[in-house]
């Protein structure tokens, strides 16, 4: 049986045992379960591919930037990349707030008593690219400050490339690391479907039914939002753009996007994001190494869009009609908001409260949405990491034609 089946596999009965704890058996058999047996069982998982992200994110970088040896086709790479990013972004968020205006998935009676949300402030835009430069590269690795990490890794491989043989020494050291890297990911992937089954059983055990029945509304809309970014925008793209069948796509991606849906976490999940695009893709390690990084960190349509549909909601709930105005600032504050954030479980409601903050919507009101917001975390995160795989194909897609082009121009010449 294939990785990806017994991935599925374990998700599947870990949806049963969820269904059996929170239907049929009393709360202090799940509490007993989840404290022994399924949250160990999960974190381990979970922290040994965490314990590889950083210095995946670091040697992939250097090796990406250093295999991308010309400076103008890093800035095209860059470029484009983020290009790709911002676009695609500020589509997720119009698909969303179309969506939520169509269903209104807040109009009904919401009860907010008793519910508390603890607001952490989201930092500034301007100083979130002003902490972009390390004062400290090695305290940005054990802060897993991913941004200064990367632009750590951007400059140390750059340098690589200009020097070229003096340098090789170095580079023949990242390259080793990275095999190191890739092997201790396959080694620990073996482990998958039993933190895969631990993690849904836990996420499935832990919601009360009558939560999620209140908030069927809600959630089929952000559901239906995330299908219709991912099938028509990604499928889209991959199609026209990355020359690529879209269900070929999928199938090649399949792997990276169950574990992304066990972990609910896009950084957790790089280490197989890139394996996976590299191994079934056939996305050169350079564009890899240089692309889900990048994207990991700034990419997050999947959250952008449950932002989107979340903002809607809580207007509706509370009677306030957004303006055109205020939808604009809804795309423009989101799509900032994500540059920055850590991929981790959970961080898409630190960023809604800076989203809500910037309409004048009650921040308190992230509570209604937190009994059935794991779940949907599991879910956006797989849109999340597929867009980053998107753009790598797309990008590499795009390079191979411009040096076709190139080269048919110098043998024209």
């Amino acid at each position: 049986m294939s990785l990806t089946k017994k991935i599925l596999l374990g998700m599947f009965v870990g949806i049963i045992v969820g269904l059996i704890f929170n239907l049929a058996l009393p709360k202090e058999w799940f509490d007993l379960a989840k404290t022994y047996v399924l949250d160990p069982l999960g974190m381990v998982f979970i922290n040994l591919i965490k314990l590889l992200v950083v210095p995946i994110v670091l040697v992939s970088l250097i090796l990406g930037t250093a295999g991308i040896s010309d400076p103008k086709k890093l800035g095209r790479i860059g470029i484009k990349t983020i290009a790709f990013f911002l676009i695609t972004t500020a589509l997720a968020l119009v698909i969303a707030l179309s969506l939520g205006a169509i269903f209104k998935p807040g109009v009904g009676d919401f009860n907010l008593e008793g519910a508390s949300f603890e607001k952490k402030e989201a930092p500034p835009v301007i100083e979130t690219l002003l902490n972009i430069i390390p004062t400290n590269p090695f305290q940005a690795m054990v802060e897993g400050n991913m941004l200064q990490v990367i632009t750590f890794a951007v400059l140390i491989g750059f340098a690589i490339s200009r020097l070229g043989d003096r340098a090789q020494e170095i580079k023949r050291l990242v390259e080793q690391a990275n095999d190191v890297l890739m092997y201790l990911v396959e080694a620990i992937m073996k482990l998958a479907p039993y933190g895969a089954f631990a993690l849904i059983a836990v996420a499935i055990g832990g919601q009360g039914f009558d939560a999620i029945a209140a908030m069927g509304k809600y959630m089929f809309v952000v559901l239906l939002a995330l299908f219709v970014h991912f099938s028509v925008v990604y499928g889209s793209a991959v199609w026209m753009l990355g020359k690529m069948n879209p269900l070929k796509f999928i199938k090649g991606f399949s792997p990276a996007m169950a574990v992304a849906f066990s972990t609910s976490s896009s950084n957790a999940t790089l280490p197989v994001s890139m394996e996976t695009a590299q191994k079934n893709l056939n996305v050169p390690k350079s564009i890899s190494g240089f692309v889900q990084p990048l994207g990991a960190t700034i990419n997050m349509d999947g959250t952008a869009i449950m932002q989107g549909v979340a903002t809607m909601f809580i207007a509706q709930v509370y009677g306030v009609d957004l303006t055109f105005s205020d939808l604009l600032t809804v795309v423009l504050t989101a799509t900032l908001a994500s540059i920055g954030t850590a991929g981790v479980p959970g961080v898409g409601l630190v960023m809604l409260s800076m989203v809500l903050t910037s309409v004048g919507l009650p921040v308190e009101a992230i509570a209604l949405i937190l009994g059935v917001d794991r779940l949907l975390d599991m879910t956006r995160t797989v849109v999340n990491i597929t867009g980053d795989a998107a753009c790598a194909v797309i990008i590499a897609k795009s390079e191979e034609k411009y040096e076709q082009k190139v080269a048919s121009q110098q043998a024209a010449s």
